[in-house]
């Protein structure tokens, strides 16, 4: 197990009793691949620690890959990042040089002296066209092109469950790999394993809870000898998805100006695009970490996002998302990149590709289902009109938000009332808490993000504002495989188990624009209401997806909060189909192509997730033979089925019913959520194929 620990404090880290050697670690498998054998097919010279060449993957050829993958996912549906990725060009190209180069003259493994871990997950893409430019472990350009596709293992953001061989720690939520990076070198210490942990994250990653914890913690066990070798590099441009950070939300200078004082070693590097100084900052950091281990070193880089092109570079974002909507435009775009020069003749075929599948690509034949076939819109419009016309009432709405009011529909509410909105910055926790606040003082908050992350970051916050009565309405989007391109860390799957059980809150999904606007409403009038007789209200969580949805079901629909809507009605029917959320589409193509079978059935959108509508849905099912189908795009364990089916046990009547959810797996990046819907059984063909079961077990 290599060697032992030096002294009783790296053994134990605390009592006074005799220090025991540590005991043999169980065998954990490593997937990873080995140091490359051929040197990068795109690539330019470095000057090397002892004046040697040294041969680095030329950092525009990521941006230019980064850009084809991205046209890729783009064509197929999908979004896509391309300017953190150019951000971090130069510092992932001089990091694996530098990691390779040491492998090398060691004639031994990599990872066998460095663990290298990225927390800036919108930047995987970068590595992913690092590791075919190396060849690294037999990826290939051509691996590239099904980037985020569904056929592909090269998701959104970095999965070690589906990319073994390129990523150690999953990536995806700001700041959650770098803790993990600091569990490595500690126990790396704690089994005298000689090795050094390098972790890679952005500005914007630091302003998250997790992250600020480890940048304490870090140098403070580093300073009391528990810690290995570390280098943490930090990509600081300032620059967050909603714009420039201190312009948004506050600076982070001051932070970045204290790691000193937290006992870091830094290196500043002004000039991060910089390959040559870029590696040599890393050469330096490496070798001051490994002579003095109880120093933690940082690399504070100041990047360009969205460097490459002069477009990508002013935006507020950065370039966050990729800015081409068609593959003619990749030529000026990579010219750009190389500054005029020709770029490798090798993209131009791809370009070709790429320009192929856009031109053939054919428009999606309409759906059978005439309801699916009308006018359509994000819910997100239903949820921000509902929120603006409460506050031109005169309610005290105040917007909390952390960085992601375009995706979840605030940006509109935040537009018409700056003076109502605050950006946390990329804190969700922080911005749970801030809304308990404003609640307690009597403002109405409304906390937004995407449902993966309030659900996980802000899960003891929203605990300790319903035990503080500092209720508020959460606007949660993105919701199951919605998300799809962003992949596994993205896609809340848990989030009706992580949420129904905290009391005094009421959880609800939203299935389309109108019911967005009706019930959004009706839940802030009923906290006013509360408020003004001396109550504490209820929180009002609600559930909402990423993609366009019709603007609503039926014309004769009432959107009422707290109780089911019925979409699809039969006066006797063989089955009810209880969607929740984004899956109202699906339930009612699969009632469409199960009536071509001769099976009724009916549909209905409980929206009320922790408080069942059961005399509504029961009445449904009285009708439809006590036979019903819950359809969720959530984990079966902890989600509606099993909500409900609690609730119907209460009545002491017999109901036969099933649940089509997710069974206890990770989901993955595809183009579009219906790939993951039919992947995991819950899309409408899919739901067809159980009535065909369900009915045939009846006989």
């Amino acid at each position: 197990m290599g060697e032992a620990p030096s002294s009783k404090e790296n053994s134990s880290g605390a009592g006074s009793g005799t220090a025991a050697a540590p005991a043999s670690r169980l065998p954990c498998s490593n997937s990873l691949a080995g140091t490359p054998t051929t040197q990068p097919l795109f690539s330019v010279n470095l000057k090397g620690p002892e004046g040697q060449v040294i041969e680095a993957a030329d950092p525009r050829s990521t941006r230019a890959l980064v850009s084809l993958m991205d046209m890729n996912a783009v064509i197929g549906g999908a979004a896509s990042h391309y300017g953190g990725p150019a951000a971090f060009a130069e510092i992932m190209s001089a990091l694996h040089s530098y990691v390779f180069w040491r492998a090398q003259k060691s004639q031994s493994q990599w990872f066998n002296h460095f663990h290298l871990v990225n927390d800036a997950g919108h930047c995987e893409n970068g590595l992913y066209a690092l590791r075919a430019n190396y060849a690294w472990g037999g990826l290939t350009i051509d691996d590239l092109k099904k980037f985020r596709s569904i056929e592909s293992s090269l998701t959104g953001h970095g999965e070690s469950h589906l990319f073994p061989e390129g990523v150690f720690l999953s990536n995806g939520p700001l700041g959650s790999a770098f803790p993990q990076s600091m569990g490595l070198a500690l126990a790396d210490a704690h089994a005298g394993k000689k090795r050094v942990t390098i972790t890679t994250i952005s500005d914007g990653a630091c302003m998250e809870g997790e992250a600020r914890e480890a940048l304490a913690a870090v140098p403070g066990m580093a300073a009391r000898g528990l810690l290995n070798p570390f280098v943490l590099i930090i990509s600081d441009n300032n620059t967050k998805l909603s714009g420039r950070i201190d312009q948004e939300s506050f600076s982070m200078e001051p932070t970045f100006k204290s790691l000193s004082a937290l006992g870091w070693k830094v290196i500043e590097v002004p000039q991060g695009n910089d390959l040559q100084k870029c590696f040599d900052a890393i050469a330096m950091a490496v070798t001051t970490a490994e002579a003095n281990p109880k120093q933690a070193v940082v690399i504070h880089a100041r990047t360009i996002k969205g460097i490459g092109t002069a477009k990508t570079a002013a935006s507020a974002s950065g370039g966050h998302g990729f800015p081409l909507k068609s593959a003619s435009e990749l030529p000026a775009f990579l010219s750009e990149i190389y500054a005029g020069e020709k770029y490798p003749a090798a993209f131009n075929q791809w370009i070709e590709e790429v320009i192929g599948i856009e031109k053939s690509k054919a428009k999606p034949a309409p759906k059978k289902v005439s309801v699916l076939n009308g006018p359509n819109d994000k819910i997100q419009v239903g949820v921000a009109s509902a929120l603006i016309r409460a506050r031109k009432e005169g309610l005290p709405l105040v917007s909390i938000t952390s960085d992601l009011p375009g995706s979840t529909g605030l940006a509109a509410f935040r537009k018409e009332f700056p003076g109502d909105s605050i950006d946390i910055g990329v804190a969700e926790s922080n911005m749970v808490s801030v809304a308990a606040g404003f609640s307690k003082l009597g403002a109405i908050p409304i906390v937004d993000t995407f449902a993966q992350f309030g659900v996980t970051k802000g899960a003891l916050p929203h605990v300790m504002a319903q035990l503080s009565q500092a209720p508020m309405i959460a606007v949660y989007s993105h919701t199951g495989f919605q998300d799809a391109a962003d992949g596994a860390s993205h896609q809340a799957l848990s989030y009706l188990a992580m949420t129904m059980s905290i009391p005094h809150v009421k959880v609800f999904t939203l299935s389309c624009r109108d019911e967005a606007d009706a019930l959004v409403y009706q839940a802030v009038q009923e906290f006013a209401k509360a408020r003004h007789a001396g109550q504490v209200p209820e929180s009002y969580f609600f559930f909402l997806g990423r993609e366009n949805f019709p603007f609503s079901y039926a014309s004769d629909v009432k959107y009422r909060l707290h109780e089911a809507q019925i979409l699809v009605r039969h006066e006797k029917a063989d089955v009810t189909l209880i969607a929740c959320g984004s899956m109202v589409p699906q339930a009612i193509e699969a009632a469409a192509l199960a009536a071509e079978s001769g099976i009724t059935a009916q549909v209905c959108h409980a929206s009320a997730m922790s408080h069942p509508d059961v005399k509504n849905i029961k009445a449904l099912l009285q009708s439809s033979g006590g036979r019903g189908v819950v359809i969720e795009d959530h984990q079966e364990i902890g989600g509606f089925g099993q909500r409900l089916s609690a609730e119907l046990i209460q009545t002491g009547e017999h109901f036969v019913l099933h649940t089509l959810g997710v069974k206890g797996e990770f989901g993955r990046s595809a183009y579009l959520a219906d790939e993951l819907y039919d992947l995991h059984g819950i899309s409408a063909a899919a739901i067809k194929r159980h009535l065909l079961t369900f009915r045939d077990s009846k006989r």
